[in-house]
């Protein structure tokens, strides 16, 4: 971990972003913010991710299937 200042970072952003790969870069604004600069690993989509579906999608999903059992159900 290395502690920079705002200033710093300004001034040397490749290099702090370049060690983020790394390590915890920890960034402080002044006396009271401290932020923290660290790489995101973020998953690649797969096949599964086209199947997906939104969550309004599958609301109207529940709903059209319970308006179909109760119209079988108490259709009789």
């Amino acid at each position: 971990m290395i502690v920079i200042s705002s200033a710093e970072l300004r001034n040397n952003l490749k290099k702090y972003l370049d060690l983020a790969k790394t390590q915890k870069v920890v960034i402080q604004r002044g006396k009271a913010e401290t932020f923290v600069l660290t790489q995101e690993q973020y998953l690649q989509p797969d096949d599964n991710l086209a199947k997906g579906m939104t969550a309004d999608e599958l609301l109207a999903g529940i709903e059209a299937d319970i308006q179909q059992l109760f119209r079988t159900k108490y259709r009789k």
